[in-house]
Order: structure tokens, then sequence, then C-alpha cells
């Protein structure tokens, strides 16, 4: 079992207004096979959280901690931790012109494992992945996330998760911009990869429609960069019923 915790983070960011505090003090513990939701009001911290695990630069930790099994994970550069078994599923993925989706995914799987996988297999995985995620096979000859619709990049997201096989994934709202059918789709990639990797979920999300399909052990709510309340799955369902009212107070607005 692999365990990421992260203790009393507080980041900042700069923006032309000055340097802006973002998250005030998060804590949490993941173990693999775990689902955690994050949920939350828009500008609640949610996607910071996200980018900061993931190393993003636009992003200043100025106190607390995030360790990876005990390593230090803010000393790691991104591409050390992926290697070490963190992924970023992005709310928005970037288009990489020049670049197709058969190059992409054989050259992640390397830089993640240190030599090529067999091609033999590895043919297999990823058509088996596309065809399991309603994917055309002809996607895997296009430029990543060039001229995808939405929900195209999406599943192209899952694809990454379900055959480079990492310990924890964060999914950024990974909801947004799909159909029913998409949503269930995605979901159920989620779901394979931790059925058969133990994989553990860090789920950012507004709404509950898509815990329908993944279930969380954990529930956290954000708000103003702050964990105010956790509970099990029927904290959702609370959310859904009263929405984040109850959290927020009008005299003192959220970041952004």
């Amino acid at each position: 079992m692999s365990v990421l915790e992260i203790r009393d983070l507080h980041v900042t960011v700069d923006t032309e207004a000055g340097t802006t505090p973002i998250l005030n003090g998060i804590t949490l513990t993941m173990n693999t096979g775990e689902t955690h939701a994050i949920m939350g009001p828009n500008g609640s911290g949610k996607s910071t959280l996200a980018y900061t695990i993931a190393g993003h630069p636009k992003y200043t930790v100025t106190s607390g901690s995030i360790t990876f099994d005990g390593a230090d994970v803010l000393t790691m550069t991104v591409d050390e931790r992926a290697r070490a078994g963190l992924f970023l599923a992005m709310q928005y993925p970037v288009e990489i012109p020049g670049v197709t989706v058969t190059n992409f995914l054989r050259t992640a799987k390397t830089a993640l494992n240190g030599e090529a996988p067999a091609i033999r297999s590895w043919t297999k995985d990823v058509k088996g992945a596309m065809a399991n995620l309603r994917m055309d096979p002809k996607f895997a000859q296009r430029n990543v996330n060039e001229g995808f619709s939405g929900g195209e990049k999406k599943r192209h997201e899952i694809l990454q998760l379900e055959v480079l096989k990492p310990k924890f994934a964060i999914l950024d709202e990974t909801d947004s911009g799909l159909d029913v059918d998409a949503l269930k789709i995605v979901s159920e990639g989620v779901n394979r990869a931790k059925e058969s990797t133990g994989l553990g979920v860090l789920l950012i999300t507004h709404y509950t429609r898509i815990l329908r399909y993944i279930h969380p052990d954990f529930v956290h709510v954000i708000v103003a960069g702050k964990i105010v309340e956790e509970g099990g799955p029927e904290l959702a369902d609370r959310l859904e019923d009263e929405g984040y009212d109850r959290f927020l107070d009008p005299a003192a607005p959220i970041e952004a």
C-alpha cells in the first residue's frame, strides 16, 4: 500500500493584484485503493490543490508538506512525480500538435518504466483500452487532443490512466462538459483502473452526478482554501440537497 499525505498545506499564486493566498492549511491522507472526492464551490481552491500536487510552477507552497510514501514530493520535478506514480487528468487538456496519441502514450510509458514496452502486448493493451472507452481506433494516429471534442479529450485522459497505471490519480473535474453517456464511459474507465491496479483516486468535482458511478470512500468539502467538512458518501448526498450556502460567509469573498 502507498500513502499520499498532505499536511497543513498553504499555497499562493501571483496575480495582477499581487500575491494571493489560495490554500490555507489543507490536511489530507490518501491510501491506494481509496477514492476521495473533493467538493466545493467555484474558486475554493480545488484545482489549485490538484496542480500543486502535480508540480505546476504557477503555484507557490509557502508552508506545509506533501509526501508520497515518506518521500518529499515538493522537492521532486514534475517528471519525477509522474515516475513516482502520480497522475493528473486535467480539467482542460491541452493540444500537442505534431505528436500522435500512439507516440505520446508509448513515449510516456517508456519514460515511466525506463524501457520501451513490448510492441505486441502494448498494442493489444492500448487497443483494448480504446475499445472499452469507445474510442475510434483512428484516434491513435491523430495528434494529441487536436480537434478533439470535450468528451474525446476526457476519454483520452482516462486512456492514459488505464495504460500508464499510476498509483494515484488526481481527476480535476473530469465530469465537466460530458453528456450522460460519456460520463458513464469515463467513470467505468476509472473504475477499471482502480480494480486492476489498486489505484488511489482524488476526484475533484462540483456535482454529485459522477459520484453515482465512481463511489467515494471519503468526501472533503473545501471552501476558501480550507477543508470545512469531511465525511462519507452521505455528505455528498447532503450537498446535493443543500448546496454550499451553509459554508459560505457573505462578508468574506472566496479567493479565485
